[in-house]
């Protein structure tokens, strides 16, 4: 048996509750981690409260948490890393308990944080996976919106280390942080819109929503072309004619590529940068296993300044 959090209702923070589970086998490709460090995702709140049923359905009870870092101590056939290797990866069937499954492990370079490690995977993903959508090139201009979140602050990064120009709106307290990362900061609020035209050199090229802020019909009109417009998080999307993200394998543009095809994973490649010191992701605080519940009501009062990670 292992020790791990699961939930077998739908509502708040509460529902989640340490348990003994089963320990898991890892199947062909698969190995089974120690785990080490857990990372908490706002995805984890929804599909914890219901708000994704629709598109998540889950079989109670449920293991949460979808990234996990640690040390492989069993491998299935075929897998991607041997026992004693340490990685990172997507978990199988969860990453809030002692033990874990990944599917596609990918080696945690020794200088890298178990806590870094573990919060790069599905964030470094996204941010990776947009940018590629949106097909950004040099000498252009990004708009990112909720710069201060995690995938904002790895999408400004990456922006800027491919020679883009980065403007990106945050809250107060954000925006030195966002500024000292390579961006032109603007603050929330009303008047953003202008707010950008004054900061940006030239018109806005691209934009990158990851705030879910209803700022579409605005983003559309600077550009002047829905299709340079993504967001990973507004619903509304398709009333603006923006494409909404989702998933985790990395896209190529349309048009760059063929239709949006899988390319290669960028996260051995982020791993890599985050462990030399040239790619930055902050880590908020960390939580022992069995306060899965506080890690959960914290980040739903957006008191968390950075990323939240469980220590089994």
């Amino acid at each position: 048996m292992s020790r791990a959090i699961t939930f077998s209702e739908y509502g708040a923070p509460e529902v989640l509750r340490p348990a003994e589970v089963p320990l898991p086998e890892p199947g062909p490709g698969q190995v089974r981690i120690r785990v080490r460090a857990a990372s908490v995702n706002p995805l984890d709140l929804k599909i914890r409260s219901g708000a994704m049923a629709g598109a998540f359905p889950v079989r109670f009870p449920m293991v949460p948490g979808l990234d996990a870092a640690g040390v492989v101590d069993a491998a299935g056939e075929n897998a991607g890393a041997a026992v004693g290797d340490a990685v990172l990866g997507a978990t199988v069937g969860g990453s809030y308990a002692a033990y874990a499954l990944l599917q596609e492990p990918v080696a945690k370079p020794a200088a890298l944080s178990w806590e870094v490690a573990a919060s790069l995977v599905t964030v470094g993903r996204t941010a990776a996976r947009v940018l590629g959508e949106l097909g950004v090139r040099a000498g252009t201009t990004l708009l990112v919106h909720g710069a201060g979140g995690s995938v904002g602050i790895l999408a400004v990064q990456l922006a800027a280390a491919r020679g883009l120009t980065v403007v990106a709106t945050a809250g107060e307290h954000d925006l030195e942080r966002v500024t000292a990362l390579g961006a032109t900061a603007v603050r929330y609020g009303d008047g953003w819109p202008q707010r950008v035209r004054d900061a940006a050199p030239r018109k806005v090229d691209y934009v990158l929503d990851a705030s879910g802020a209803g700022v579409l019909a605005d983003s559309v009109a600077l550009t002047g072309d829905s299709a340079r417009v993504v967001t990973i998080a507004d619903m509304s999307a398709a009333e603006h004619g923006v494409r909404f993200s989702a998933g985790t394998a990395p896209a190529a543009p349309a048009g760059q590529g063929g239709r949006g095809g899988r390319v290669e994973d960028p996260l051995p490649e982020l791993a890599r940068t985050a462990a030399a010191g040239t790619l930055t992701l902050p880590v908020w605080r960390t939580y022992p296993l069995d306060e899965a519940a506080a890690a959960h009501a914290d980040l739903e009062a957006h008191r968390n300044h950075g990323k939240t990670v469980l220590l089994p």
